[in-house]
């Protein structure tokens, strides 16, 4: 670092090197990123529970019959993405560098399900094209969440 410069080349700010203790943006990124992936969880575990006759209430027949002829690798997906997600934000949280490698897990498993639902099945045809919104937020988020929990490492703030 140079005199005047209050970065270095990675980015990391003069008081990052000084304290070596997160911000308390740090605190507030990995807590809204355990909310969101527990809200995910939520999301998760009441697809797999609910039965044609619950999913009446709110669902055509057409996005039954997609929800329920899922294959069991892309429901895995769905698993292994909010719970790697759940996990690298509390590790997050914990200042564990295991952070980054559930957040990448996470991603993977964001990424194969979406190739389920929009590539391999008429997921579009079922759900429309305002569909794609929600996916493509999780794919954003899950992504920064990553790349987040990378740089948080770099700065030394888990190990």
């Amino acid at each position: 670092m140079t005199p005047g410069n209050w970065f270095n080349e990675e980015g990391i700010t003069m008081s990052d090197v000084l304290n070596g203790r997160p911000t308390t943006n740090f605190w507030i990124i990995g807590g809204a990123g355990l909310v969101w992936n527990l809200i995910g969880l939520l999301f998760y575990v009441s697809e797999v529970t609910a039965t044609p006759d619950a999913m009446a209430a709110s669902f055509s027949q057409a996005q039954i019959d997609f929800l329920m002829g899922k294959p069991v690798w892309a429901t895995a997906a769905f698993a292994i993405a909010v719970n790697a997600g759940a996990l690298g934000s509390l590790f997050l949280l914990l200042r564990k560098a295991w952070a980054v490698p559930m957040f990448v897990l996470s991603l993977v498993g964001v990424l194969v399900q979406n190739v389920h639902a929009f590539g391999l099945a008429n997921g579009l045809e079922v759900w429309g094209t305002n569909s794609l919104f929600l996916p493509a937020l999780v794919v954003i988020i899950s992504l920064a969440l990553l790349l987040y929990s990378h740089s948080t490492k770099k700065r030394g703030w888990i190990n």
